[in-house]
């Protein structure tokens, strides 16, 4: 009875697996589809609008222009879409393009202190503009460059470099994230004798198809590895490029800059939160996991993206600590505020201790 019984239990599990595994695509889209319908609007809001506001709403008639002139030409000439709304004494720039939205306010500011607001003048304006705004990324991407000292750069590659600093990445200005992730990658090579200009530049370059990857098809490691390419990088480099976010990389440079890559982006502070925010959360995390019977001591690690509790062996048995894990987990989520997932993982071990004298 118990062979028989051991049995239909197995297959009842493996049906069991079988129905999970037919089911968990589906499951799993709906969950990234809810979160995306959770998330889509302020996060869209933020990254793709600018506000301009105005000195008073009489200036909203002069921006539009008789017959809307005047908007039609700063949208054709811009590449943007002016919303002009019962808000006031405010007008919303919005575009997906960081460069082009940056470049149609600060035009628009200089129209509105400027005072003539017509079309010849909006295309004055927008083209010193452009200007001023493409000289800005030569010289973010040259200063960059210049602080990590890397040599024999493609004038092409440093404006490409240059271009990160008008993208965000979770909060994260993509330039300073690559600087960081450069300079770190460049002392992880110091101490293990490896060559530290070279990590320094795959550092920079590990994020180099984000330049570009609102206007041309493919992921930005792909496009990144095409760009490293066509101007002439050494093959570390373009190896680096091509490998630096894969979940095994081989290799020491893709390693180097993988681990760069994490330290920068989970350090506290980093990403969406200050360092207040950040310390908050932790301790709040921490302290709700200490709230639960056997829980001897907790720690909240990896930025707050992994809590680990320790219980105490007597009190709490293995599958009790399955079933502690998720309702820690279902308290996190109803009581904290956080970004992205926060594993839960319980430990329970048993020590046994004799002493010989």
């Amino acid at each position: 009875m118990e062979n028989e019984a051991k049995h239909e239990a197995a297959k009842r599990l493996k049906a069991i697996e079988e129905e999970l595994n037919s089911s968990a695509e589906e499951k799993a889209k709906d969950i990234i589809s809810l979160a995306m319908q959770r998330f889509a609007g302020s996060y869209t809001g933020e990254r793709t609008v600018s506000v301009v506001n105005l000195p008073n709403d009489d200036m909203k008639g002069r921006i539009i222009g008789r017959e809307g002139r005047n908007i039609r030409s700063l949208e054709l000439r811009t590449g943007v879409d002016l919303i002009i709304d019962d808000t006031p004494e405010t007008v919303v720039v919005s575009s997906l393009n960081p460069i082009r939205r940056e470049v149609a306010r600060i035009s628009l500011e200089r129209l509105i202190e400027d005072g003539r607001i017509h079309p010849a003048r909006i295309e004055e304006i927008v083209e010193e503009v452009e200007k001023d705004i493409k000289k800005e990324i030569q010289k973010a991407g040259e200063e960059a460059v210049f602080d990590l000292g890397i040599p024999n750069m493609h004038p092409e590659l440093i404006h490409h470099v240059g271009r990160l600093k008008y993208r965000t990445s979770y909060s994260q200005n993509i330039l300073s994230h690559s600087i960081e992730v450069a300079f770190i990658c460049g002392m992880l090579a110091s101490e293990i004798g490896f060559d530290s200009k070279l990590a320094r530049r795959a550092g920079l370059m590990h994020d180099i198809g984000k330049s570009v990857d609102h206007e041309i098809e493919g992921s930005h490691i792909d496009i990144g590895t095409d760009l490293v390419t066509k101007y002439g990088e050494p093959a570390e480099i373009i190896d680096a490029c091509a490998k630096g976010h894969d979940p095994q990389p081989q290799g020491v440079l893709p390693l180097l800059v993988q681990a760069a890559d994490a330290i920068s982006a989970a350090r506290p502070g980093a990403r969406r939160e200050t360092y207040e925010a950040y310390i908050k959360r932790i301790q709040d995390i921490e302290d709700i996991a200490l709230t639960f019977h056997g829980v001897e001591k907790c720690y909240a690690i990896q930025a707050g993206r992994e809590v680990r509790v320790i219980v105490e062996s007597g009190v709490i048995n293995d599958e009790e600590g399955a079933v502690l894990s998720h309702e820690i987990a279902k308290k996190i989520e109803k009581e904290v505020a956080y970004p992205g997932q926060i594993k839960v993982t319980v430990i329970r071990e048993v020590r046994s201790i004799a002493y010989a004298s």
